[in-house]
């Protein structure tokens, strides 16, 4: 009967123990840190002000994120395989002047799409090229071409602006769903994510890019094409900045030289915000999904209580320290736990 006892108390121990380390493991999840703090974010602004969690509002929203938020996906493949490109926003903004040009000279609502995804892609893919078959370094490239793309918008509009558009050109960036208060373009972020979750988190594809931002030189001795995916990887970013100069001219109906700028650190904020390692290897596009909704939601409320923008960019800054600091701390605390484990069941 002693025995028994003994037996059910050890059993108990143990269970307690199991469900504890399981605990642990869920709430240092980076992607469940974020979905705290975001909760925390939403009960503290609905308590500071009655428009925050008004439909409407939170919807109207996500207008001033949704754009960032559609860049920062392929950028989540660029810096997975331990890349970064800092000349989205000037890609951007060579797209919009390009649609801009030709919506002056009276291009119908399909062919400004397929010139602003023509001129995005083939800037995506220069970048990609001069990057993997010259074996430049990332940062030096998109760096030079930041300057190029933007100069060239620069040099064509000066300080004029182009305001001639289709008429129904403004439904991508300024509508809703059709008997709904959801924008067209958030509904397009919600379908892309979709879209990206699924090549990184299921394809073989996404393996491939975890496995490049582990240890490229391994990937390579192991049968992957490292050059093919980073170009590939560069040209979907180029694509997909071409459609974001789509979403956001139909917004504003204006192209100006200084479009996007600034929209490089915001777009790689978000993604290193969301989990993503910036030197590879790890993070998801759900984090990434988070980290938007938190930043988007956050400027949001901020400019509910009339918060200078300055503020604004500190606040922003800080949570960029604390997404690179944090999980490095998370990591060193589970291999300390993993340590005194090991030493304790000698």
């Amino acid at each position: 009967m002693r025995e028994k006892r003994e037996l059910m108390a050890k059993t108990r121990l143990i269970d307690e123990s199991s469900l504890k380390e399981r605990l642990i493991t869920i709430f240092t999840m980076w992607e469940v840190l974020l979905s705290i703090i975001f909760i925390l974010i939403i009960i503290f602004f609905s308590t500071r002000t009655r428009y925050f969690l008004n439909w409407f509002n939170l919807m109207n929203a996500t207008f001033q994120f949704s754009e960032k938020a559609i860049m920062a996906l392929p950028m989540i493949f660029i810096i997975m395989c331990g890349d970064i490109d800092i000349s989205i926003a000037s890609i951007i903004a060579l797209c919009a002047y390009a649609v801009g040009n030709a919506a002056a000279g009276g291009a119908s609502i399909p062919t400004l799409i397929l010139i602003a995804l023509a001129v995005g892609t083939l800037a995506g893919f220069f970048n990609g090229f001069m990057v993997t078959f010259l074996e430049m370094p990332a940062i030096a490239v998109t760096l030079a071409t930041q300057s190029i793309y933007r100069g060239i918008a620069i040099g064509m509009l000066g300080d004029q602006a182009r305001t001639t558009f289709p008429k129904t050109y403004g439904f991508f960036g300024q509508e809703f769903i059709k008997g709904t208060t959801i924008p067209f373009e958030f509904v397009l972020y919600l379908v892309l994510m979709v879209i990206f979750g699924f090549i990184l988190h299921k394809t073989t594809y996404g393996r491939r890019l975890y496995a490049i931002g582990n240890n490229a030189e391994v990937a390579r001795f192991s049968g992957i094409n490292v050059k093919r995916i980073r170009i590939i990887n560069f040209t979907i970013t180029g694509f997909i900045s071409g459609l974001t100069a789509i979403l956001l001219t139909s917004r504003v109906l204006s192209v100006r030289s200084n479009i996007a700028t600034g929209w490089d650190m915001e777009i790689i904020t978000l993604v290193v915000l969301g989990g993503v390692s910036i030197t590879g290897g790890k993070g998801t596009v759900w984090g990434v999904f988070l980290g938007s909704l938190l930043v988007g939601y956050l400027k949001f409320g901020m400019g509910l209580m009339k918060i200078s923008g300055t503020l604004m960019t500190i606040v922003i800054g800080s949570l960029l320290i604390i997404a690179v600091l944090l999980p490095r701390l998370l990591d060193l605390y589970k291999a300390n736990r993993k340590l005194r484990k090991q030493h304790e069941m000698r």
